[in-house]
């Protein structure tokens, strides 16, 4: 059986009237989506209402988007090998990718004022210097107990000595701490045997609680104990006395005129260095080496540990060295006194070089001559030490298992952070693989069919995945080739984001395609441009949408999360051409298996295939017209989207024919674009659809062989799963509930209590972002990280002053500065409540020793003012080369000034005129004040070392400063709140100043880290701002309605806030991370919204009838568009990152599902309540658009646009092509049924064929059951003549409309059957009256009709409305149209 459909193709023109059939249900229903143009030309021909310009968009990126998908068609191949050309060219971008890991360059604001003060730091110093910090934390296992008492210091000290002491072998030189280490400088000696001593006794700087004991010397050193000539021998810190050797060298009269005892005795006062160790308590008064001097050796008495670590401990330089109670002890418990009764942690610091003063201070040493020296070697030094020093850790702690088992010892180091981020930045190979084969699998079952593997679209979800993988791998390779650093972010989290996104554009085309792919309606060589045309503007759409809502997300101004969302917007765009470009292409090869009949995946297999006889439901036109015994086999079609098998019963004829007939049942029809809904209460009557539907007989009769009861269940199973859609269930049960009234009203209540609870929970957001969050579970460094933010909430900070600045002029100016930030709460103070010294108060101290001591010369007369004597005081040779000092360059000395001015007045202002001559003394001759003031000057003051002897008075000037920064220590620091309390607490400190003239900024850890939070609000703001202003502007330029657009806008600002309230709910601290999610989440909500809203718009009918009909249209895409985000975003659940389980699958998860529950609930409701009017409003029927009138047939054209038709089905054609036109319609497209009164519609248009032919095909005989439905419509355009059918070649052209419709059944051997009511055939040929009647009697008994006249003749098919059961009779009518008649009339 075939079902022949004749007509003109219109190529090019959309496929909308191909061959001249009957239009999709969509192009009634779904007007402006299947076609937007056909909507126009209703609004223009007064058939329908509705927005002209929204369908002039859509017509022109329709079809635009034709022409792309039929080029992809045609020249598939070449598409295929450009594009994997390119995108592979761009793969190969992805070796020039850099991975950044350095946190400050990742997370300090881009273009702010943070990034240009930092800036000015790195400039000013050069990167890499300052120190870096070994950390060592010792914490009780059993929680809360307490760690002060001996045998927890002891341990604390066995486990630190190990660590201080190890050794790396790199360059052929083996290093140790004393090579790496911050250590504080002492003055310059003119003798070099005592600067060898001072260079081997100094020791490293290392913070720790052990200096509150002699313990604490233990950590000195020297490795190799130092010898003093003539004085002792095997000198170490755990037995120096410095002061007693300081008297004894006086006593010695070898050292009267080599060593400068005064000067030194000085120094040592002003450092506060005494009798250093030797007169602390022992933590074990037991040992041999602890000194007769500490209080408890004798009594052997443990010492009050709380006590002692009350208000801190000092290093061997009392003054310079005071390390605060809460550096170095956690979680304290202190008495009524006030001192420390319990405490839960320990904290030692050891402070290394950074790997600028590293580099110098190694630079000129013979013992890197050998090697290139270079900063980056002093970098990796640093970070194999510092690796080498864990690992000690580790090794020590398990050895010294029985002292450290109540204990854990918890190392840290800047290189093992360094490391982590590096571990964190790597690519998930193993993860990301895993992720695309769930796809894949995901992918192939969603997209196969069981039960027809010609029409399984698995193979095609297998190309997408894969070509999305292909692509997100490019467009990273493209983002690389622009000069985007990778990140964290980029490796962990985008290639996961991207397959999501991507997989979503394309389900909605491979969807699409299956629905277009085997409809005959449409040109074989235009379906792919139908799909594209269709679900083009939809993707399009989505991804702009994404792709604003990305950039508008590098807004914010936080490098890593910018970098992130640049390269994210990008993937998507990359992804956009890809899908509208190259899935075409792969599509365009799927349905050339279709066409070929193959099998899905597996191409070389044919599919179907059955052992038994099965005759294919076609027709040959030499069977049609010839009435050949046998059907003669043409190419087939490909089979329709929706085949279903149809039951069939078979009863006699009565005489005098005699015979029998078969009997097609039908099912329940779906509900058509040209006729208004069934009546379930009607008869149900044969539909030529469940003829045209069918394959062959089988599908008629389900004859079939006899199978085992496994078999028939799995075929039921198969049956059952291959009938099941999620679009017949939104549009059959999901939908009509949905539009309910009470499920509406409970819909709207959900949303207000949606809205309402998650204001409550953004109420519950807090800011911050934990370094435990991006720090692997179980590892040392994430348990050093809990316990520091647990138990210390301790920072340095710095102020800086700036150039630009007359800093001798301005001295009171600096002074003031440094005491407002006493007022700042969070900074540690002294015991008397006031700040530690800052440089230039020790610049100035020392200043007014110097003239102190140069006025007891002077009163004694050892100075005079031409020269000094030998029993002067070396302070006071040195301040006397200080006083002649005119801070003139070509009149440096002036030795009238000795008794004229004074080094520091009696304000405590140092003399602005020779102001950098002093600074070149202080810094040369007061190295460890220096040192210890951490001021850094830059320039870096010139080195000048005084000697009494030397009668060159003249000190060098040094530069004019640019940098200096004032130290200070940070306590109580515990979280987001507080640190940003402090930090606008100091800013406001700064501006103040910087008001007043002194350029100054804060710098530090907080405000590298913490500064973005003030701010984060503001920009989260701006950027939703943004995005949602550049969404609205999109859609509405787009789908030009602002109706729609504002209504999408809110529900995707309704999506924002429900999220931002579930990061309150699941405990998430608001950072730029999630900040930059809630952006993203704007443009992922858009997949679904979008669609729906979409087929809102471009559906026909009232509110209900619309949602329904996008529901059924576009829930199984969004559905598929939320798995494939689920499956995507899946596997960052298995990281080992808490940051990325935390902050990304849990928050992508929340957005899938509050997405799914907006987009599919809340929004139909919405739509369904206060939704904008539809694209185009019919003005006769409420549910659809009229059938549009088919285009007429240019005369010259006929017999060749049809010629091929005739070819390939193997017919000749007859005078003028007519028979042909008629009888090739073997691969023409399938005919939809009307229901509304009556299974057949004249859309279609042809002549009758004549009555001989009729006949010969009567008397057929064959063993076979034949069912020939055939509907035959045409338009032609012909000379006007008197006659018809003759042709004259006159003036005027008259158009013929003509109409067959005609169903014959022939059974020539018999079957048993109950008998039913049958079919009546017959054929007329006439014409005139009698046809005339036969038209009323048709049109009395059947409810339908043919307007014409007696000039042409046509057959109709209607329906009977007997009660006898379920039948059809037939009656043949004639009929002439008039040359305008449209789908109106003759379906009256």
């Amino acid at each position: 059986m075939a079902i022949a459909v004749r007509g003109e193709e219109s190529v090019g023109e959309g496929g909308v009237w191909a061959s001249g059939a009957r239009p999709h249900e969509d192009l009634c229903t779904r007007t402006s989506w299947a076609d937007a143009r056909t909507a126009l030309a209703h609004i223009n021909k007064g058939r329908a209402t509705g927005s002209r310009a929204a369908l002039w968009v859509r017509t022109k990126l329709q079809q635009q988007l034709l022409q792309l998908g039929v080029f992809c068609q045609r020249h598939a191949g070449k598409v295929l090998f450009v594009a994997l050309l390119v995108l592979a060219t761009f793969c190969v971008g992805l070796k020039s990718a850099t991975l950044l890991t350095d946190v400050q360059k990742l997370w300090v604001e881009e273009g702010g004022r943070l990034e240009q003060e930092l800036a000015y730091v790195e400039k000013s110093l050069g990167e890499g210097a300052g120190t870096t910090k070994q950390i060592l934390i010792q914490t009780p296992r059993d929680q809360g107990a307490n760690v002060l008492h001996p045998r927890a210091l002891l341990a604390h000290t066995a486990v630190l000595l190990a660590a201080t002491q190890v050794k790396i072998d790199m360059f052929d030189i083996s290093w140790s701490l004393r090579d790496l280490c911050f250590a504080p400088n002492f003055p310059d000696f003119d003798n070099h045997l005592i600067e060898q001593i001072f260079e081997k006794i100094t020791p490293c700087t290392i913070i720790t609680p052990l200096d509150c004991f002699w313990e604490g010397s233990k950590l000195l050193g020297p490795d190799f104990p130092v010898t003093i000539p003539v004085l002792r021998s095997g000198v170490k810190w755990t037995g120096l006395n410095p002061q007693n050797i300081l008297d004894k060298m006086r006593e010695f009269e070898g050292y009267d005129n080599a060593f400068p005892f005064s000067s030194f005795a000085d120094f040592m006062k002003r450092a506060g260095i005494t009798t250093a160790y030797q007169e602390k308590p022992c933590l074990d008064p037991s040992d041999p080496l602890c000194p007769e001097t500490a209080p408890n050796k004798h009594s052997r008495q443990a010492p009050d540990v709380g006590a002692e670590l009350t208000g801190g401990c000092y290093g061997f330089a009392g003054k310079y060295m005071h390390w605060p109670e809460d550096l170095i002890v956690g979680a304290t418990t202190t008495n009524k006194t006030g001192h420390i009764v319990r405490a839960e942690a320990l904290q030692s610091m050891v402070q290394l070089m950074g790997s600028k003063n590293l580099y110098e201070y190694w630079q000129d040493d013979y013992r890197v001559h050998h090697v290139d020296w270079s900063q980056e070697k002093a970098t990796l030094l640093l970070e194999a030490w510092q690796n080498k020093f864990t690992e000690a850790v580790l090794t020590e702690t398990q050895r010294l298992h029985n002292e450290t088992r109540p204990y854990r010892l918890l190392p840290f180091s800047s290189a093992a952070l360094d490391h982590l981020l590096r571990d964190f930045s790597e690519v998930p190979a193993s993860r990301v693989a895993l992720g695309y084969v769930f796809m894949l699998v995901y992918a192939c079952v969603s997209l196969a069919r069981l039960s027809d593997s010609v029409r399984s679209s698995a193979g095609l979800g297998l190309a997408g995945v894969l070509l999305v993988a292909v692509t997100v791998a490019a467009g990273l390779g493209f983002c690389a080739l622009l000069g985007l650093p990778f990140n964290a972010s980029t490796t962990q989290v985008l290639p996961f984001l991207a397959l999501g996104l991507g997989v979503d554009d394309m389900f909605l085309l491979a969807h699409t395609f299956t629905e277009t792919a085997d409809n005959n309606l449409i040109p074989y060589q235009e379906r792919v441009g139908e799909v594209v045309k269709r679900a083009g503007v939809s993707v399009v759409l989505t991804s702009v949408c994404n792709a604003c809502a990305l950039f508008a997300g590098a807004l914010v101004p936080v490098p890593a999360l910018r970098t992130f969302c640049l390269q994210a917007a990008l993937l998507v765009l990359v992804n956009l051409v890809s899908a509208l470009t190259v899935f075409p292409a792969v599509m365009s090869l799927d349905l050339r298996r279709r066409q070929a009949q193959r099998s899905d995946i597996f191409c070389c297999l044919h599919g179907g295939g059955h052992s038994d006889q099965v005759i294919p439901l076609q027709q040959h036109q030499a069977a049609a017209e010839e009435g050949r015994s046998r059907v003669r086999h043409s190419r087939q079609p490909p089979p329709t989207a929706d085949r279903t098998r149809k039951a069939t019963v078979t009863r006699a004829l009565p005489p005098p024919g005699g015979g029998t007939v078969t009997h097609v049942v039908p099912p329940v029809a779906p509900r058509e674009c040209w006729g208004a809904p069934p009546d379930p209460h009607a008869p149900s009557a044969p539909s030529l659809e469940s003829i045209a539907t069918a394959a062959s007989t089988r599908d008629l009769v389900g004859g079939r062989k006899k199978c085992s009861g496994l078999s028939r269940a799995w075929t039921s199973a198969v049956k059952f799963w291959s009938g099941w859609s999620v679009g017949n269930l939104a549009g059959t049960v999901y939908g009509p509930a949905l539009t309910h009234g009470a499920v509406k009203a409970a819909a709207v209540v959900g949303l207000i209590v949606s809205v309402a609870a998650a204001a409550w929970g953004v109420s519950r957001v807090e800011d911050g972002l934990d370094l435990t969050d991006i720090v692997p579970r179980h590892t040392p460094e994430y348990a050093f990280l809990s316990a520091q933010q647990r138990y210390f909430g301790f920072y340095n900070m710095f102020a800086v002053t700036q150039g630009n600045l007359e800093y001798p002029s301005k001295q009171p100016l600096l002074h003031h500065y440094y005491e407002a930030f006493t007022r700042v709460s969070h900074i540690i103070k002294n015991d008397d409540g006031g700040l530690p010294e800052f440089w230039l108060s020790l610049f100035r101290d020392w200043l007014i020793g110097l003239q102190a001591a140069f006025d007891r010369d002077w009163r004694d007369g050892c100075i005079t003012q031409e020269t000094w004597y030998k029993n002067a005081s070396d302070d006071g040779v040195l301040a006397y080369k200080l006083l002649v000092q005119t801070g003139h360059v070509d009149n440096p000395i002036d030795l009238s000034l000795v008794n004229q001015i004074r080094l520091v007045d009696s304000k405590g202002i140092i003399n602005p005129k020779a102001f950098y001559n002093y600074l070149t003394a202080w810094v040369s001759n007061d190295a460890l004040a220096y040192s210890a003031s951490q001021a850094d000057l830059r320039p870096e003051p010139r080195q000048w070392t005084h000697d009494r002897f030397d009668s060159d008075l003249k000190i060098p000037k040094s530069s004019p400063l640019v940098y200096t920064q004032l130290p200070f220590y940070l306590h109580q620091l515990a979280d987001t709140d507080s640190i940003t309390a402090m930090i606008q607490e100091v800013r406001a400190i700064c501006r103040k100043f910087e008001e007043l003239g002194l350029p100054n900024f804060p710098t530090g850890v907080p405000f590298t880290f913490w500064e973005q939070y003030i701010k984060l609000r503001f920009y989260l703001v701006l950027a939703l701002l943004a995005v949602l202003t550049a969404l609205f502007l999109v859609l509405a330029v787009v789908l030009m309605n602002l109706w729609a657009a504002a209504l999408v806008v809110l529900l995707l600002a309704t999506l924002v806030l429900q999220l931002f309230g579930v990061l309150g709910v699941l405990g998430v601290k608001l950072s730029a991370v999630p900040a930059v999610l809630l952006i993203v989440s704007v443009g992922v909500g858009v997949e679904f919204c979008v669609h729906v809203t979409v087929g809102f718009l471009t559906a026909v009918g009232g509110r209900d009838r619309r949602v329904i009909l996008a529901l059924q249209h576009m829930a199984a895409p969004v559905l598929h568009g939320a798995a494939s985000t689920f499956l995507a975003s899946v596997m960052l659940l298995f990281s080992e990152f808490e940051f990325i389980r935390r902050y990304f699958f849990y928050v992508l998860l929340a957005l899938t599902v509050l997405g799914v529950l907006d987009g599919l609930v809340f929004l139909p409701v919405l739509l369904s309540l206060v939704g904008p009017p539809a694209e185009v409003v019919p003005r006769n029927h409420p549910d659809r658009l009229p059938t549009p009138s088919p285009p007429p047939s240019p005369q010259q054209a006929h017999a060749h646009s049809h010629s091929g038709s005739s070819r390939r089905s193997g017919g000749r054609s007859g005078p003028g092509g007519r028979s042909s036109r008629r009888s090739g319609g073997g691969g023409g497209s399938t005919l939809y049924p009307r229901l509304h009164g009556s299974n057949l519609s004249l859309t279609t248009i042809t002549e009758e064929p004549s009555s001989s032919t009729r006949s010969s095909q009567s008397l057929r005989s064959s063993h076979e059951i034949v069912v020939e439905p055939q509907v035959v419509v045409e338009t032609t355009t012909s000379p006007g003549s008197s006659n018809p059918g003759e042709m004259h070649h006159d003036h005027h052209v008259t158009t013929k409309v003509t109409a067959t419709a005609k169903v014959k059944v022939e059974l020539h051997t018999p079957l048993p059957g109950a008998v039913e009511p049958t079919y009546r055939s017959s054929s007329n040929s006439g014409g005139g009256s009698g046809t005339r009647r036969s038209s009323r009697r048709s049109s009395s008994s059947s409810g339908c009709g043919v307007v014409g006249s007696s000039s042409a003749s046509a057959s109709l098919n209607c329906s009977s409305s007997s009660s006898g059961g379920a039948g059809t009779s037939f009656s043949s009518s004639s009929s002439k149209g008039s040359s305008d008649m449209d789908d109106e009339s003759v379906s009256k």
